[in-house]
């Protein structure tokens, strides 16, 4: 490969994608498409799969087709490809057979050098014609995973893939990505690709900003809207395993008064479209869908994950939560366990494999893998290990055994010695034979009269009744340990056996010992906001997080007059560089993580007229945050002379208080916005001792009080934060304001009653 081919590659990044330098793993994959090898990469979701084909796309002569799955992931990356100056299309059944031909002619004269693809478009007249007449430098299929009946989400319609590749005169470079592949997987796609001596590079599947946690409440209703309630001002999704749930969970979502919207395969195509753009677009915060939303889905804002009911398989589970955090920031992972979990999976596995493309073989293969599949997501539920490890080992990778992030590695356990205990358990099942389910082992360790007992004579069983001390949740949870460490065995059939293994001769014959982890009482880490993975507003100092808002609020502006998402015009992460770089010109915005010259010139502008109002044209000898990874504040160069304060007498800064002093000093407007009800706050305040207000959490709190709400504004045609009933009795008002670019919005006003209703709050 030409070393010209790489560094155009570097350039190709900074110009278009803002970033200085590839992540792990995507130069290697550049490397080898650009060398022409065929390449399959394995990277997690938000590691920055698209890079790696995006890029050798923009430097190889001939067009890039992408294979892609579904036509909200087509429409997402095309959207954010051109955004920053690319020209892509793509080609699915959304599209006209006029907007098909005109595409394609495009594509002949070379104004694309990528175009997305549905799998089933890959047969048709249109497209093979084109294809035979283009030149096609490479062929590259997203969420390859799709193409192996090993994986969990296997689609015929990827096989048509191999019938394109054979027909076409060169065979151009092959280039697949998944986020989810066991090793059986990454076999079963080089295979049926007919891959060529690839390239493989596997990352690893770890996501370190990712706080998992399973929690087994006895009302999952009250325990979601709890959890939203706490986290107000975030974007999240909870996932369900029917539409049922769906439909309940979110109607009760409502008449709390919270912002949700659904999804699933029950719903009307524009009522799906319509739900799906009001979250994307940040309209609506909470997402409720079963697992026929995500897949494709780049929105990089998303705080948390909560899964409603246990997902089937651990390779849908981690698919799932990896759509939080795309943006590198902490988000959490919350796993509602309930019993009629295993139950509903059960029945959905038993009853989902109709598509008519498989044989009655095939279809009863997938079904013996589900159900297995199926056993190790329920044990995931009841270890008390790490649950990172648990997941990286079932991926074939192995981490350390104590992640300090999930709720197993936050909270105190005991150790305690079950070896007699599964002596027992492991004796009963071969007494009966290995004939009965882990109910009825147990039924007869803890002495039950039941019927099948009985009938079965295992009354008289030497292991009758020889666990009475011990309750059935206790003995079954000794029994999940035995078969997580593989010395039990559970069928699948409808109604699951216990069987005994090998390896439990060693437990038996007192050569093994079998230590359990018990979670001590009032131990569990409740509160996962103390996730040790850094926050963007740990990151940043409080006046930091103030100006993370004055930039968020421009980037919503600016999405609505755009009629794009908030995420594709700059993420999370691009805010925070700039609070913690300060750009004020264009020279310090290209340094900004995510900012490259295409968005620089549309967007950069705002941003840095936004910051020099805030900072007043002084950053004050050092900027509002810490740069995640270099531990020290970042000194201003341009602020010479100025000394920065050192960071114990920043540690001694004490919480924000509103003192007696600060109260009897407040000067009344005849209105304000809140942001100037904050500033004049927090210039009374001795800014050496104490930290700053921010307005998010009194915004937080109006909200929670029921002063402020989302609404429906039929005029704007989109959802807006506005003044509820009671807040307009308080005092808040709305008035209208226009952009620059003539587009209205709404600005909430505080009256004098409702300046003193907001010093009431702090």
């Amino acid at each position: 490969m030409p070393q010209n081919n790489i560094v155009q590659s570097f350039e190709i990044l900074k110009k278009y994608f803002g970033y200085d330098y590839f992540r792990e793993g995507q130069e290697e994959l550049i490397r080898s498409i650009l060398s022409r090898t065929d390449t399959l990469g394995v990277m997690p979701t938000g590691a920055g799969k698209s890079i790696c084909f995006q890029v050798p796309a923009l430097v190889m002569e001939g067009i890039t087709i992408v294979v892609s799955p579904l036509i909200s992931l087509m429409k997402d990356q095309v959207s954010a490809l051109n955004q920053v100056g690319i020209h892509a299309a793509y080609i699915n059944s959304s599209l006209s057979s006029r907007q098909v031909d005109l595409a394609l002619q495009y594509a002949k004269e070379g104004r694309y050098q990528l175009i997305y693809v549905a799998p089933e478009r890959l047969e048709t007249k249109e497209f093979l014609d084109f294809a035979l007449q283009a030149k096609i430098g490479m062929i590259t299929i997203d969420e390859a995973h799709c193409i192996s009946q090993w994986g969990q989400d296997f689609r015929p319609s990827y096989l048509k893939i191999i019938r394109l590749i054979d027909q076409l005169p060169i065979r151009p470079v092959i280039s697949a990505f998944t986020a989810t592949a066991t090793k059986e997987v990454i076999e079963d796609i080089i295979c049926v690709l007919r891959l060529q001596k690839p390239t493989v590079v596997v990352t690893g599947y770890d996501r370190k900003n990712l706080y998992f946690e399973v929690r087994t409440p006895k009302n999952k209703d009250a325990e979601v809207v709890d959890y939203i309630n706490k986290h107000p001002l975030q974007c999240g999704i909870v996932y369900c395993a029917t539409r049922k749930n769906v439909d309940e969970l979110q109607e009760l979502l409502g008449s709390r008064r919270i912002s949700a919207v659904k999804y699933h395969a029950g719903l009307s195509d524009a009522e799906r479209s319509a739900n799906q753009e009001d979250f994307i677009y940040d309209r609506k915060s909470v997402m409720v869908a079963t697992n026929a939303f995500g897949m494709g889905i780049d929105k990089s804002n998303v705080r948390y994950i909560i899964h409603y009911n246990m997902p089937k398989n651990m390779e849908a589970y981690y698919q799932e939560v990896g759509r939080a955090g795309r943006d590198g920031e902490a988000a959490e992972c919350i796993l509602l366990y309930g019993a009629k979990d295993v139950r509903i999976n059960q029945f959905l596995i038993e009853n989902v494999n109709s598509n008519d493309e498989l044989t009655e073989s095939q279809k009863d293969l997938i079904r013996e893998r589900d159900e297995e599949r199926l056993k190790i997501m329920t044990f995931y539920c009841f270890t008390n290990d790490c649950l990172r490890e648990y997941i990286l080992r079932y991926f074939g990778q192995h981490g350390e055994s104590h992640c300090d992030n999930c709720s197993n590695c936050m909270a105190e356990f005991d150790e305690i010695d079950v070896t007699e205990v599964s002596k027992d358990i492991i004796g009963c099942v071969r007494e009966c034979g290995q004939r009965f389910g882990m109910n009825v082992i147990i039924a007869a360790l803890i002495g039950r009269r039941i019927a099948k007992l009985t009938v079965n004579n295992m009354i008289n069983s030497a292991f009758y009744g020889k666990q009475t001390s011990m309750s059935e949740h206790q003995l079954k949870h000794v029994m999940n340990q035995l078969v997580v460490d593989g010395a039990l065995y559970l069928t699948n059939d409808k109604y699951s056996i216990v069987k005994v293994e090998k390896s439990a001769d060693a437990i038996v014959s007192g050569k093994k010992r079998v230590i359990m982890k018990l979670i001590k009482r009032n131990t569990i880490i409740q509160d996962t906001d103390t996730s040790r993975v850094k926050r963007k507003s740990e990151l940043l100092t409080s006046r930091g997080y103030d100006l993370f808002e004055v930039l968020r609020q421009v980037r919503i502006r600016l999405a609505r007059e755009e009629g794009m998402p908030p995420y594709i015009i700059f993420s999370d992460k691009t805010l925070t560089d700039m609070c913690i770089r300060l750009p004020y010109d264009r020279k310090e915005m290209l340094m900004v993580s995510g900012v490259g010259e295409n968005k620089y010139e549309k967007y950069g502008q705002y941003f840095m007229d936004a910051i020099l109002e805030f900072t007043n044209g002084n950053k004050e000898g050092i900027s509002y945050g810490t740069i995640q990874g270099e531990g020290k504040p970042k000194q201003n160069l341009k602020a010479k002379g100025v000394k920065a304060k050192n960071d114990k007498t920043k540690s001694e800064k004490s919480e924000f208080v509103l003192t007696d002093e600060m109260r009897q000093t407040f000067e009344f407007m005849e209105s304000v916005t809140l942001s100037q009800f904050v500033e004049q706050v927090n210039n009374l305040r001795d800014e050496q001792q104490m930290k700053r207000l921010t307005g998010i959490h009194l915004t937080a709190r109006l909200m929670d009080e029921g002063y402020i709400t989302e609404a429906y504004n039929t005029s704007l045609h989109r959802n807006m934060t506005t003044a509820a009933e009671m807040g307009l009795q308080m005092g808040i008002s709305i008035s209208m304001r226009t952009s620059e670019k003539g587009n209205e919005y709404e600005v909430l006003m505080y009256n004098e009653e409702a300046q003193r209703l907001l010093l009431s709050m702090l």
